[in-house]
């Protein structure tokens, strides 16, 4: 679980630097996970806090379909 959250948290502080150009689909649905992911780690960034190898966060149910999708 560690691992995933410090990806969320690493994504979420990534900057993206250039043009994008045109996206497959395939590409589309991927930038959309990130994007997910990159949200979760916010959240953990802000309000989760560590009790070992787990991270404990009060996420509001809306959130709840992102987190299961970011962590496929």
């Amino acid at each position: 679980m560690r691992a995933v959250a410090e990806a969320a948290v690493g994504a979420w502080e990534r900057d993206e630097l250039g043009d994008l150009g045109e996206e497959t689909h395939e590409q589309y649905a991927l930038r959309d996970q990130a994007g997910d992911l990159a949200l979760i780690g916010l959240v953990f960034s802000e309000r989760g806090r560590w009790e070992g190898e787990d991270v404990v966060i009060d996420l509001d149910v809306v959130f709840a379909g992102a987190a299961v999708r970011a962590s496929l």
